[in-house]
């Protein structure tokens, strides 16, 4: 049996420069402030494992161990990142295999930076519901929602590198 390959592709564009955009996926200083506010702790290089780490918020709520953690594959700053990813907070995520995130940073004429998150979640159904925003009932962590998926963060994100402010702000 050949098992169906399921990738999910999501966009932004967002008024930044790809360096900026770059330092926003990578740096533990922009992490914290968006999305579901993890510190992103990347070796970056070619087999270098990458990991997020639980906020002062995490801790107080009980989750005290690495978020999620994966490997880089390949890595061009500020222009592509490509990882293999999993999260580590709920037991029918932990099951799953490694899934593989590719993000595209590309400085346009008109528009700023799009960035493009390609996502294959193949084989790890858990993860497919989680980021595409299907799933609300995975622990995200302290009073979060993680029926946001990648729209919700890629928002928070874009809010973020836009106007210094998160949307959940």
């Amino acid at each position: 049996m050949t098992e169906t390959t399921t990738v999910q592709v999501n966009r932004v564009y967002i008024k930044a420069t790809p360096q900026a955009v770059w330092d926003a996926i990578t740096q533990p200083e922009w992490t914290q402030k968006y999305g579901y506010s993890g510190l992103a702790d990347f070796d970056l290089k070619r087999g270098g494992k990458h990991r997020t780490k639980p906020t002062q918020e995490f801790i107080d709520a009980g989750f005290t161990s690495d978020l999620l953690e994966g490997e880089v594959l390949e890595v061009e700053p500020p222009r592509k990142l490509k990882i293999t990813w999993k999260l580590l907070m709920d037991p029918g995520l932990t099951s799953e295999p490694y899934t593989t995130i590719t993000y595209d940073i590309e400085e346009t004429q008109t528009a700023g930076t799009r960035l493009t998150v390609t996502h294959d979640v193949t084989g790890a159904p858990n993860h497919a519901a989680l980021v595409s925003g299907e799933r609300e009932d995975i622990n995200a962590g302290p009073g979060e929602n993680a029926g946001g998926g990648w729209a919700w963060v890629l928002s928070d994100l874009k809010s973020v590198l836009e106007t210094g402010k998160s949307i959940a702000a």
